[in-house]
């Protein structure tokens, strides 16, 4: 007997197994970190003088926290910590590579790791296990001096452009001789625009498939060297002002931060021209506070900057993007640190949870992208083991803990801890420690015993130390600059 045709194919569709539903495609992830930008510096931060439309858009699109801490107040040891998820006193990488003595130490600095070691779990190991590709572009500083090992192709990077050993571009016009970042610029390029290019690039080539980007910036580190054309703006534009009326008011250091903006809008843009907007998560921090040496910026109304145990060495911006995740426009005051980002972007990205076992130090900000709850963790944890009297406001070694609204800070030279309340003092201008005797010795046992958890290096005495003598002399040139 022949079956009608129209019977034949209802036959057919209800015996042929029904397709899967395809499986969502991995988001993105774009992680971008400026080099010493401070808290204050992009104008949704609170800048009276630099213009930073594309960041200020990424804060309107995704959410914006406004306690957020680096995880040291100088840069290599916030680097590694970002891509491990570990504490810098963990890891024992404290201090930026190699580091300074002053002339005079009370304290010797302990045998620190000055490179991030190779059998360390990297974000980079994470997403490429699950399936992507990845490319570090920008600053490293992670490797030992004068040698290639602990690059970023030794740590789960399928590319390296412009990452080597050392701190920051010997100039930012090309030509810049950075060995890893070829073929050269055009006399007068500015390296700034091109990392810009070569992630445009990049994402062009990875299109097709999750790929994770980490690209740190060299700006605003010195040399403060921004593009010729937005230094005369921004000094146009001081002038119009007035000088005396702003609190950021160097030129080159705006151009060098618009600079930067710029080169984040460029890498959206691409992102939009691809369709890819709403696959990819983008982050955007710092790894330490503003360089206030020699007028390069201000933190104002947070003490100090780079290189100090306050505020201002330690509080940077932090912005998440994260499509249909975290709502537009939304701002969050929860104390947040760099090693929260590892757990957040596996969890993001639909990672399993056990990929994220290793980040032992960083809590999940999911939940709270996601408007949920703040994280339950009430302690934030600071070491460093190291001088930095040649910044402006720089300090002798230090530890500190930030427990609810309290943070206490000892100096090791001669273990004194001072007490701020940096919910009702943000300057830390009200040493509380006299007042408040029973608080911190209570933060002072939680510090010390954090540290003996951690296995944190102590620094120790020096027998050649000259009492009569300061610890630290700064030449003529550079004491002439700091006070101006």
């Amino acid at each position: 007997m022949k079956v009608p045709c129209f019977l034949a194919a209802l036959l057919v569709l209800a015996f042929t197994p029904r397709a899967t539903a395809a499986a969502p495609a991995k988001p993105n992830v774009v992680l971008i970190l400026a080099d010493d930008l401070g808290w204050t510096d992009l104008a949704c931060f609170g800048s009276d003088l630099h213009e930073t439309p594309a960041l200020d858009q990424l804060a309107r699109d995704g959410m914006k926290f406004t306690q957020n801490y680096s995880a040291c107040t100088v840069c290599s040891p916030t680097r590694a910590a970002l891509l491990t998820g570990k504490y810098p006193a963990r890891l024992h990488v404290t201090d930026w590579i190699p580091g300074a003595m002053p002339d005079n130490p009370k304290l010797l600095v302990p045998d620190w790791t000055k490179f991030l070691a190779l059998e360390e779990t990297t974000l980079a190991k994470v997403f490429k296990a699950a399936g992507y590709t990845t490319a570090s572009i920008g600053k490293w500083h992670l490797a030992k001096v004068g040698t290639q090992e602990s690059y970023p192709e030794a740590h789960g990077f399928d590319v390296n452009i412009a990452g080597t050993d050392k701190a920051q571009p010997p100039t930012y016009y090309a030509p810049w001789k950075i060995p890893t970042l070829t073929p050269e610029g055009k006399d007068g390029e500015h390296v700034t625009d091109r990392l810009a290019d070569e992630a445009v690039k990049f994402i062009e080539r990875s299109k097709d498939q999750p790929f994770f980007l980490y690209l740190p910036h060299f700006a605003v580190h010195t040399p403060i060297q921004g593009r010729r054309d937005l230094t005369e703006k921004y000094r146009k534009k001081i002038a119009a002002k007035g000088a005396a009326t702003l609190t950021h008011k160097n030129p080159d250091y705006a151009a060098l931060t618009e600079g930067l903006d710029t080169a984040v809008g460029r890498v959206r843009a691409k992102l939009a021209e691809l369709n890819l907007t709403e696959r990819t998560i983008i982050v955007f921090t710092s790894d330490n506070g503003g360089r206030i040496t020699q007028g390069t910026t201000s933190n104002a109304p947070l003490r100090f900057g780079k290189a100090s145990a306050y505020e201002g060495g330690v509080r940077v911006p932090l912005i998440v993007f994260a499509p249909r995740v975290t709502t537009a426009g939304t701002v969050s005051d929860a104390p947040v640190i760099t090693m929260d980002l590892f757990p957040t972007l596996v969890e993001l990205a639909g990672l399993p949870a056990s990929a994220a076992r290793t980040a032992v130090d960083g809590v999940s900000l999911a939940s709270l992208l996601r408007g949920g709850a703040k994280p339950t963790r009430d302690t934030l944890f600071w070491h460093y083991p190291h001088h930095q009297h040649y910044q402006l406001g720089g300090t002798m070694p230090y530890g500190a803990i930030r427990a609810g609204d309290f943070k206490l800070v000892e100096f090791f030279n001669d273990m004194h801890s001072e007490l701020y309340n940096v919910r009702e003092d943000i300057g830390e201008s009200r040493d509380l420690a006299a007042a408040q005797p029973q608080k911190v010795a209570e933060l002072r046992a939680r510090l010390h015993a954090w540290r003996q958890e951690f296995g944190a290096q102590m620094p120790t005495p020096n027998p050649r130390h000259d009492p009569a003598r300061p610890e630290y002399t700064p030449p003529p040139g550079k004491a002439k600059k700091a006070a101006k």
